[in-house]
């Protein structure tokens, strides 16, 4: 999630010594996010990715992490199906999101809608925190912001960690990774917690994951 606030609560110094206004990514649930940001109407962008490439690309980013224990595919499909890895359940996190889905100052962008039409998604997010953008701005933001520009940089934006951070990118890789048995059970656990939501239809499920 990012947010474009007036305070930041996690980090001293340099972040107070930012001029407003001021942007923050967060992986943090929404009922954890300080009463402030919501007292102030501070605009929130939400991405959410269909969860079993948020699964495969979550898998990889632990195993490739210096600092993270490697963990098998089976292990941590079962746990992340559980909702037992750091940040907690996809399905909670999502259905949380879903309660605040006409809040003027939340908006949901998918990451296959990002893949789909970049430039559209520049110019429905820059609107959405009130950025007026020429069409050339657009294009040179969007051009900026494609997983192969992101990759190319990696290095100098991320050091180490941008092999990590930024790896395929691809929207469908589940296929290389579920069985047909963990996509029938993922297929479950989706209908049985999002099916029928707003959220679950902006995921597009049927067409990114079956």
């Amino acid at each position: 999630m990012l947010t474009r606030s007036s305070e930041f609560w996690l980090v001293s110094g340099t972040v107070d010594e930012t001029p407003s206004p001021r942007f923050l990514g967060t992986h943090l649930h929404p009922d954890n996010i300080p009463s402030s940001f919501y007292a102030k109407k501070t605009k929130m962008l939400v991405i959410f990715r269909n969860p079993k490439d948020t699964l495969v690309s979550f898998y990889h980013f632990s195993n490739n992490n210096p600092v993270l224990p490697v963990q098998s595919w089976e292990y941590f499909y079962s746990h992340f199906l559980s909702g037992d890895v750091p940040w907690g359940s996809y399905f909670d996190h999502a259905l949380a999101w879903e309660k605040r889905i006409d809040d003027p100052n939340v908006m949901i962008v998918t990451y296959e809608e990002l893949k789909q039409d970049l430039s559209e998604g520049v110019r429905q997010i820059s609107s959405f925190f009130g950025f007026s953008l020429t069409e050339a701005q657009v294009h040179q933001i969007a051009e900026g912001s494609t997983f192969t520009a992101m990759k190319e940089s990696a290095a100098n934006s991320h050091g180490t960690m941008g092999n990590v951070i930024f790896r395929k990118g691809e929207v469908g890789d589940w296929r290389n990774h579920f069985t047909p048995e963990q996509s029938q059970e993922m297929d479950e656990a989706f209908n049985k917690h999002l099916a029928g939501t707003r959220l679950g239809a902006k995921l597009n499920y049927q067409l990114h994951c079956q």
